[in-house]
């Protein structure tokens, strides 16, 4: 980093990815800091500035030690940060970039979870350390108990055509214990506090009412005459219930918004969609079973343009999972129930294959390729109209 970078770091002052910090600082609160950065989207520490921004510079010629030290013994698991010293006005300054974490969650030697806000730092509440774990790959959130539930919120006779098709026996022969049996060992009841209640995934696709113990479940769909938020509203809907019908229904309510524009071959005239039914198909299914189910009070947002159309996912990436990998066809299962489900209802085939043919699809229409991004606590997935 030169010296002009880090000037302008300084003068652009503390959030949520710079952090000031006098020499004096204890080891416990470096590593309160460190951890904060790791789970969250990394960030760097400059000690040697005060809060104001005032260079007060270091003396310590072992503080490169010292700081690899504490994130070897006071991180858990240790984090290896890049280590720079700088002189910024004849002053030396500690540079410490943190990288986002790989091997989440992060916690301090005396088991604190600490996650980055603005510009401090604070212990993760409940649900963002839920997610967390969610990330790391260490809890599935669809195999979560849902608190207040029981076996009469699922539908059976839906449960029962499931096991009739794949697993060929009927469960109305079984006893009421035998079909409890079943459907714990399927991951669709779970015990909890000494008795037997829906699991997140078991409600999501086979619930009476899903939203009603779940309302983050469904989609929000909007079509706007135009290419901004801003422009005339066309349609709006809110579609909700199991996952496979949601799916079913998004598609219908996406069909009728689509124009069909037609071209002359010759002496015919021929019909062509505004964007690939297999396309959409593959979006919207994507998008319901690989959101962030731990975040509450958020739905799956369709946004439809003249010039795009946008699906917006609660919840950034797994871990190990980048855009880059997504290309290619490399994919994580951060629900594997809803996966699992969707795979023997045939709904997908788990085998990394939607993002490639999406991608691969739009470019033989000629459209601009598709774009994949992260925003805030969403995942973007921008389809671009062909030009016909």
């Amino acid at each position: 980093m030169t010296v002009e970078e880090v000037k302008n770091i300084i003068q652009n002052g503390e959030n949520s990815y710079i952090e000031f910090k006098e020499e004096e600082i204890k080891a416990k609160d470096l590593a309160e800091e460190i951890v904060a950065f790791s789970n969250s989207e990394g960030g760097i520490i400059l000690i040697g500035v005060d809060d104001e921004g005032n260079i007060k510079g270091i003396k310590d010629s072992k503080l490169e030690e010292t700081v690899m030290n504490i994130c070897r013994n006071n991180c858990i698991p240790n984090v290896i940060p890049l280590y720079e010293s700088i002189k910024v006005d004849g002053k030396t300054i500690a540079i410490i970039t943190v990288p986002k974490g790989l091997n989440k969650p992060y916690y301090t030697s005396d088991h604190k979870y600490y996650i980055r806000v603005g510009t401090t730092k604070r212990i993760a509440s409940k649900e963002e350390l839920l997610r967390l774990f969610e990330t790391s790959g260490s809890l599935h959130y669809d195999i979560s108990p849902v608190e207040g539930t029981s076996i009469n919120d699922l539908n059976i006779d839906i449960i029962r055509d499931y096991f009739m098709k794949y697993n060929t026996f009927d469960l109305f022969e079984e006893s009421r214990e035998s079909v409890e049996r079943i459907l714990l060992n399927a991951d669709i009841l779970k015990e909890y506090d000494g008795k037997k209640v829906c699991t997140v995934g078991g409600l999501l696709v086979f619930g009476k009412n899903p939203e009603k113990y779940l309302p983050q479940n469904g989609v929000s769909f909007a079509h706007f005459n135009g290419n901004e938020i801003t422009d005339e509203l066309i349609d709006k809907k809110i579609i909700t219930g199991r996952i496979q019908d949601v799916a079913e229904q998004l598609m219908v309510v996406i069909k009728n918004n689509m124009l069909t524009p037609s071209v002359i071959n010759g002496l015919k005239r021929e019909e062509r969609e505004e964007y690939p039914i297999i396309v959409m198909r593959e979006a919207i299914v994507n998008s319901l079973v690989h959101r962030n189910y731990s975040i509450s009070g958020s739905k799956i947002r369709v946004l439809m343009y003249n010039d795009r159309i946008e699906f917006r996912s609660p919840g950034r990436l797994p871990n190990t999972v980048t855009i880059e990998k997504m290309k290619i066809g490399v994919s994580y299962a951060r629900n594997p129930f809803l996966v699992k489900y969707m795979e023997n209802m045939r709904y997908i085939d788990q085998l990394g294959r939607g993002i490639p043919m999406i991608l691969k699809k739009m470019n033989e229409l000629g459209a601009r390729e598709p774009l994949l991004m992260e925003q805030g606590e969403e995942f973007i997935l921008i389809i671009y109209r062909p030009d016909f």
